[in-house]
């Protein structure tokens, strides 16, 4: 039987979180205490994924998840795409635009091989054939939802669970169709799905506390997947900028500034500047900033790459993932104890 979040000894789910804090240690950390942790494969070649999966089966044999960027929409307006990489190469260093699949058919084949417990696809819904081929390798396969439609969608593609994601969320947003973009926030997101899927349901989006775990539970989530807090714990890669950050109260905002793709970040300087004029184009526009956001991370200025973080980042606490795994699930299932004496 294909991994089900209703197996978790804590309802907790650590998010994956691409090229930034996810580590094979972290993901290790999370799963040992009871939960379920993710390595993320987005932006990592076959090799290095490869390298992270067996690092974190050194550190752990319970079931851990890794999560795929389905291929990406067309780019709407590459003239548009080009203009921008024009304007920014007058201050920065640019990268060329590029529209590739992030080596979607190598790393299907890689997790197939490699038999991994859980395979979660954000950013569109896999064909029900590639879903089959990872059931059949032993993957329970999670896709990441962001209204009623899509979850109908990828029922229909064979899913085992929905990770059901609010806009309230850092980094980039699931929407299948990122035209399109809508706003929904997770607790109304949450009910849509669950009315219109009887499939298990993971909330993410803006969860910090034991508290804001047992209020998705309680509205029907069968976990909660959280990654904002786990980005101030030692086992996570985050940059010193980007976690002094987090620690902050900053405001978040969405933009397409640094990937053309919709996404959540703390507002700072680049931000600011660039989300007017930046164009849909994902991964186009990831390719083009690459360059100038590895260098203002090399140089700890935060005010020059992505600082993804959801609306509720200032609660993240530095503890190790294991505690906060553990801690969560306490602080939820007492406030679950208490919500009951109310009624």
């Amino acid at each position: 039987m294909p991994f089900s979040p209703t197996e978790l000894e804590h309802p907790i789910v650590q998010a994956p979180m691409g090229g930034g804090a996810s580590t094979p240690a972290l993901a290790a950390a999370v799963s040992e205490a009871g939960g379920l942790g993710f390595l993320a494969a987005g932006y990592l070649a076959p090799d290095a994924l490869r390298r992270d999966i067996e690092a974190v089966r050194a550190l752990t044999r319970r079931p851990f998840g890794v999560n795929l960027f389905a291929p990406p929409q067309p780019v709407p307006d590459r003239v548009a795409v080009e203009r921008y990489a024009r304007a920014l190469a007058e201050d920065y260093e640019v990268g060329e635009p590029r529209h590739d699949d992030d080596g979607w058919e190598e790393k299907l084949a890689l997790l197939a091989e490699l038999r991994v417990s859980v395979v979660s696809v954000t950013f569109g819904c896999p064909e029900r054939a590639v879903v089959e081929r990872l059931q059949r390798a032993g993957a329970a396969v999670w896709i990441t939802v962001t209204t009623p439609d899509e979850a109908r969608i990828a029922e229909a593609a064979g899913a085992d669970a929905l990770l059901v994601q609010g806009v309230e969320a850092g980094g980039h947003r699931a929407t299948f169709d990122d035209s399109a973009p809508n706003d929904l926030g997770l607790l109304a997101a949450l009910q849509l799905v669950a009315s219109a899927s009887a499939l298990p349901l993971v909330a993410t989006g803006g969860i910090a506390t034991g508290r804001g775990v047992a209020a998705v539970l309680a509205a029907g989530a069968a976990a909660a997947q959280l990654g904002t807090a786990f980005m101030l714990a030692p086992e996570a890669a985050t940059a010193d900028a980007h976690r002094q950050a987090v620690a902050d109260d900053g405001e978040t905002a969405l933009t397409r500034a640094f990937t053309g793709r919709t996404a959540r970040g703390i507002v700072n300087r680049f931000q600011r500047e660039h989300s007017a004029e930046a164009p849909l184009g994902y991964p186009d526009v990831h390719h083009v900033t690459a360059p100038l956001r590895r260098a203002a991370r090399e140089h700890g200025d935060g005010d020059g790459f992505h600082l993804w973080a959801g609306q509720a980042h200032a609660l993240a606490e530095p503890v190790p993932a294991g505690e906060l795994v553990r801690r969560l699930a306490a602080d939820a299932r007492a406030a679950l104890r208490q919500a009951a004496q109310l009624t």
